[in-house]
């Protein structure tokens, strides 16, 4: 019914349908980024683009809840010219559109000092994600264990393509090193939002999870086979999405939430529409009612224009 004729109606007459229509569609569209609407090589299509922009044509809001930092996270967008809320570092960090930080959950600074010693002490490496940026204790781990990742996901790729993907990282993320990430936890200015563990040893991983999976002041979840992220309990997606979307007097049953992995499960099993990715891991596509394309084969499109068609 409205392929093609939302890039050629105006503003005021899509609201009106949209007003119209009422309760048939969602009223907003929370996606990830990363493994969602990003491809492999960290861009937004052309096609994903057009549909979120027929989205907002029809005066649904559109929002991303990313893993990432603010800043890389706005990249992308400014590419495509895209701006929108954001909700950051799995829920630590809500944007509004006009860039206000409008909501923050940082982790408590004991809780958080135990995570860091411990995985320093099992010599897993980890990256500090503050109210000033990234922090790392080393340049030269930092890119290795980007290699690493690569080469795991991608073992086709070419040992140049692979340092050149790793090097891309310092442009995404404001990234400091230091010498010891405990200078941070004397520093009354830091807030600690999120605490990135990298390792490709699945049991130190395993222990990791198990060791701090009970700790109430944490919430764990991974955007990867390889990695773990620690969060204050409320820096979660699905809450962050919550209250951004009240804020915006809309219920979560006019929610329709995009992802791929466990950092996401939070926004797709509270939204009235969760739907996975078809690169999404299983138990991800299990909880969802929906699963789209893969993120290369503009799944976030796909899946706005099926929320349409059901019109």
């Amino acid at each position: 019914m409205y392929n093609g004729v939302a890039t050629k109606i105006n503003y005021e007459r899509a609201s009106l349908i949209a007003h119209w229509i009422g309760e048939l569609i969602m009223k907003l569209i929370a996606t990830d980024m990363d493994g969602t609407l990003l491809n492999e090589e960290g861009k937004i299509s052309s096609e994903n683009v057009r549909a979120i922009r027929k989205a907002l044509d029809l005066d649904i809001k559109v929002v991303m809840a990313t893993g990432r930092s603010y800043e890389a996270a706005s990249k992308p967008l400014k590419e495509v010219g895209l701006t929108a809320p954001m909700i950051c570092l799995n829920g630590a960090n809500t944007y509004s559109e006009k860039k206000e930080l409008i909501r923050k959950a940082p982790l408590d600074r004991t809780t958080a000092r135990e995570v860091q010693q411990h995985c320093e002490q099992e010599g897993i490496y980890i990256e500090l994600f503050t109210n000033e940026g990234v922090y790392s204790t080393s340049r030269e781990q930092f890119i290795q264990v980007m290699i690493d990742i690569l080469k795991t996901a991608n073992p086709d790729m070419s040992e140049e393509e692979i340092r050149k993907d790793a090097q891309q990282r310092f442009q995404s993320e404001e990234v400091h090193f230091i010498d010891s990430h405990a200078s941070l936890f004397i520093r009354e200015d830091i807030e600690i939002n999120k605490i990135l563990a990298f390792s490709l040893d699945d049991k130190k991983l395993k222990d990791l999870f198990i060791k701090f999976n009970l700790n109430p002041g944490l919430a764990i979840t991974s955007s990867g086979a390889v990695n773990l992220e620690f969060n204050h309990p409320d820096a979660q997606k699905g809450i962050a999405l919550e209250e951004l979307a009240k804020n915006m007097e809309i219920d979560m049953k006019d929610v329709m939430t995009l992802g791929d992995n466990f950092n996401d499960v939070s926004m797709l099993t509270m939204a009235g529409r969760g739907v996975a990715m078809g690169n999404a891991v299983e138990e991800i596509k299990a909880l969802c009612k929906y699963t789209t394309k893969t993120n290369e084969d503009n799944g976030v499109a796909h899946a706005i224009e099926e929320m349409l068609k059901e019109m």
